[in-house]
């Protein structure tokens, strides 16, 4: 009886692992060429392009860079509100502008700012002003899913 369980229960825990396991299809984004063309609009200047990253079990507050580089260069930043709120905050709806892109006024403090969920530090931009760019801007992620508030990638922008 033992040599039956021992058999039989790691094949059943097996087979209900299996029964979990789905295809989704590939989730692979391919590059769009209207981001390089946006990057190549950009004015230079004291601001930066900002582009919001909600995950709900994450607290940082998105990608940021300097206006005319590439999204690959961008940072992952904890945002310093105690000048001005981020727009989602203002709003009274965390996450409601994921992937909106802004234009950005602050400053890097050159200090990192832990987040608990990732255990891990990231830049502290402090917030001073911003206005939309876009509502509904160029994939720049290389995995679709990471657009998704309740899948725990965080994906780099390409």
């Amino acid at each position: 009886m033992r040599i039956t369980a021992f058999l039989v229960l790691p094949a059943l825990a097996a087979l209900l692992g299996l029964a979990g396991c789905q295809t989704t299809g590939s989730t692979s984004a391919k590059p769009d060429p209207r981001a390089a063309a946006m990057i190549a609009a950009e004015k230079p200047g004291a601001y930066y392009i900002g582009r919001r990253y909600y995950k709900k079990d994450y607290k940082m507050w998105g990608w940021v860079r300097r206006p005319g580089q590439p999204w690959n260069t961008a940072q992952l930043v904890m945002m310093n509100e105690n000048t001005k709120l981020a727009p989602d905050r203002a709003q009274g709806v965390l996450g409601i502008d994921n992937n909106t892109e802004y234009r950005l006024q602050g400053r890097f403090t050159g200090g990192k700012v832990y987040e608990p969920a990732s255990n891990d530090f990231y830049p502290e931009f402090v917030l001073t002003g911003y206005e939309v760019v876009s509502n509904a801007p160029p994939m720049i992620y290389p995995d679709r899913r990471a657009l998704d508030p309740a899948v725990r990638i965080l994906a780099p922008p390409r």
